[in-house]
């Protein structure tokens, strides 16, 4: 096993148990290692610390498998790691009856690069770094022997494995495709999966409960979902009974998507559902002059800050979405804004929230904070896991 050396001062963070080490922390590395080749991670006095993935071509140079020196990464490592991350799942009440759900939460479940959804009896998994592409075939028989699902189909297609120097990879490793289209219930609304050419794993498992609360709060309401992909937050809504449902995206085959999933769910009432094929900046612009006005306003814009380093630039497009939000809330109505931006904090998203309310003239009050579901969990010594965040906002 070749050695990792760090340089003196840089194993604070492994102290906190931060599982990253970037490039500007190492001194050097004794011996050979390929891509995602184990490592043994060691302070400048010869300390070992833990064992690592290691990943040359990355500014992230290795990923902490476990603070365990004495520990073997072999497959038996993966197949305990796997079983306690379904395990985990599986002791949540709220996660009882829910087809879809994420088994496999990367850094926070102790497995960095792994993502790992379930869709009924189908997984969507996606490799994302070295270490977890080297080790496939375990992850996946791991999944396999945890879980008893019919096929797994992975789709490692993330821009981000380009800095790890790994090419794509799609396709069924293990089972085959179904027969019929792949569909999930999700709080008594049936929605579909596309795990090949869907976003990300083919659905935004993330915003579960986010959208039961849309349903919670849509009774007798006029709703505007903005982004709204597939339907899901609409979808919730009709089933809360509200009035109206206006969703706008500026993707064609997302909109047929969403017709197709309203087309699925019979108890719903069609009539109530309007889709819009538009920019949603451009459309929310237009309903300001048009001074359209509705009860309730889902928010959920793709990722405009992708680092910190974009945080700047991504600030000023939260805030025209946000400003335009208010202008158009009747007075009363709940503005349920959200950001997937890992660049954006929760501080900085509030205040750009604040300041949108304040240029629209309104007053506001915040009745919830918005999060992912407890699937997605956030390990306390790594904070950038928690990349979802929401605010349900009143206006007067």
């Amino acid at each position: 096993m070749a050695e990792l050396i760090l340089k003196p001062g840089k194993e604070r963070s492994l102290f906190r148990r931060h599982p990253w080490i970037f490039e500007g922390s190492v001194a050097r590395l004794n011996g050979r290692a390929r891509p995602g080749d184990t490592v043994e991670v060691i302070d400048d006095n010869g300390r070992a610390l833990a064992r690592a993935a290691w990943s040359p071509h990355s500014q992230i140079r290795a990923r902490v498998w476990t603070f365990d020196t004495a520990a073997i990464i072999d497959d038996a490592f993966f197949k305990r790691r796997v079983a306690d991350a379904v395990a985990r799942r599986t002791a949540m009440p709220q996660l009882a009856g829910q087809d879809g759900q994420r088994l496999i939460h990367g850094e926070s479940d102790g497995l960095p690069g792994v993502i790992a959804d379930r869709y009924g009896d189908t997984i969507c998994l996606q490799l994302t770094a070295a270490g977890p592409d080297k080790w496939r075939k375990a992850i996946v028989g791991a999944l396999v022997k945890a879980t008893g699902v019919a096929r797994i189909y992975e789709r490692s297609d993330s821009d981000v494995r380009g800095l790890e120097g790994l090419e794509p990879v799609t396709g069924w490793v293990h089972g085959e495709a179904p027969e019929q289209p792949l569909s999930i219930d999700e709080n008594g609304v049936r929605l579909g999966v596309d795990v090949i050419g869907g976003h990300k794993t083919g659905f935004y498992l993330d915003q579960r409960d986010n959208r039961l609360l849309t349903r919670d709060l849509a009774a007798g309401k006029s709703v505007l979902n903005c982004f709204c992909y597939t339907g899901g937050f609409s979808l919730q809504a009709l089933a809360g009974g509200a009035s109206s449902v206006l969703s706008i995206d500026s993707s064609g085959p997302a909109l047929a998507g969403a017709r197709a999933n309203l087309a699925l769910n019979p108890q719903l009432d069609a009539s109530r559902a309007e889709w819009q094929e538009a920019d949603v900046f451009e459309a929310l612009r237009v309903f300001r002059k048009e001074e359209r006005r509705f009860d309730l306003i889902v928010l959920d814009p793709p990722k405009f800050a992708p680092s910190a380093a974009h945080a700047e630039r991504a600030a000023r497009a939260y805030k025209d979405i946000n400003l335009l939000g208010f202008r158009l809330l009747n007075p009363g109505g709940y503005l349920m804004t959200y950001s997937c931006s890992g660049g954006i904090g929760h501080e900085l998203f509030q205040k750009i929230v604040a300041g949108a309310a304040v240029d629209a003239g309104r007053d506001a009050r915040i009745l919830r904070r918005l999060a992912a579901g407890p699937d997605h969990p956030i390990a306390l010594h790594f904070p950038e896991g928690e990349y979802l965040k929401g605010l349900l906002v009143q206006a007067d």
